[in-house]
């Protein structure tokens, strides 16, 4: 079985930790209970949620599963109340993205979590180090919703190098267990995946989403350039950062009209608002990475965590065989 030491840390199985599909939409506990239960790491999302609403999702997800998960926050917004709630519920592991740690780290720990911060940069990862935090994952710019603008090839070794010991986790393109082998290669010890489960039975966004995943291509995912005029904006602490969805009609003029975003901000942002909570969003803006175009099924994700975890292993096997092969030949020569 393929494991790593961020295993013990997190309390898990196999090193594959399930990025939280989060907003208005009902992500579904049945996903989370899913992926924990197969050994990895589900996750819960908060955005845009309501005290009393994260409560009933932890207490649903717990009568599903007694195994570890995630509960995820982000500053985009920051909301002081579900943090409270989030604390009160003491979660296995605390997920944090979009922004700075500060001043959470102490409460998560006093609350027997630990505390799991998701960064962009390096310089982020560093300060996420000095404030105290257990696991990074370092998010390239090919991940699906809120990221930054360094690839996953050239973030994780240089966050690997910068926070070590602290154990990192490579997010962004990686769908399959070839990602995994190659997020190992580069010094991290596991993978947060998005993606991959959003195309997942148990996922609850829209048959229509996931059959766009399923036949999109990488370039099909694109940076929505004017999302600060439609999209909550971050908090204070919160990190520059845009998102990325599939293309659509609503996209793809977003990004080709100068200035259309700030001069119809208030319609534009009240219609992806409605979009959320009436479970149209995807038909706006499919938040997706570039892993789509891995993607090839709409599957039940305990199935997907144990694909994942044997094309990782066959995978690392054949690099061991090659490079034996290698090795020989250069002795026979």
């Amino acid at each position: 079985m393929l494991r790593t030491p961020v295993c013990g840390v997190l309390g898990i199985e196999v090193p594959i930790v399930q990025g939280p599909l989060g907003g208005p939409w009902e992500q579904s506990m049945r996903l989370a209970a899913a992926i924990s239960d197969a050994g990895a790491l589900g996750s819960v999302p908060t955005t845009l949620r309501t005290p009393a609403q994260v409560r009933d999702d932890v207490r649903r997800l717990r009568d599903l599963t007694d195994r570890p998960f995630a509960l995820n926050m982000t500053r985009r917004p920051f909301v002081p109340e579900v943090f409270d709630a989030v604390v009160a519920e003491v979660p296995p592991v605390f997920s944090f993205a979009l922004g700075e740690p500060d001043g959470l780290v102490a409460r998560v720990h006093d609350a027997g979590a630990i505390f799991l911060q998701q960064v962009t940069t390096v310089e982020q990862a560093v300060r996420a180090a000095e404030a105290g935090v257990d696991v990074i994952s370092a998010q390239g710019t090919e991940s699906g919703g809120f990221c930054g603008d360094v690839s996953t090839m050239a973030l994780v070794p240089q966050v690997v190098d910068a926070v070590r010991p602290l154990p990192v986790l490579a997010s962004g393109g990686v769908a399959d267990g070839r990602g995994i082998a190659a997020a190992l290669a580069l010094g991290a010890q596991g993978v947060n995946i998005g993606t991959r489960f959003l195309a997942s039975a148990e996922c609850g966004v829209s048959d229509e989403w996931k059959a766009a995943i399923v036949s999109a291509t990488s370039q099909d995912a694109v940076k929505v350039a004017f999302a600060e005029h439609i999209l909550p904006p971050p908090t204070e602490g919160g990190f520059e950062t845009v998102p990325r969805s599939l293309r659509t009609p609503f996209v793809d003029e977003g990004n080709s009209v100068a200035d259309m975003g700030a001069a119809q901000a208030g319609a534009l942002r009240s219609r992806v608002m409605t979009a959320m909570r009436d479970g149209t969003a995807h038909e706006l803006i499919p938040l997706t990475g570039q892993s789509a175009g891995l993607v090839r099924d709409v599957a039940p994700a305990a199935e997907l965590v144990q694909r994942l975890v044997t094309e990782a292993e066959a995978t690392l096997r054949a690099l061991a065989d090659l490079a034996s092969a290698r090795s020989g030949a250069d002795e026979a020569r």
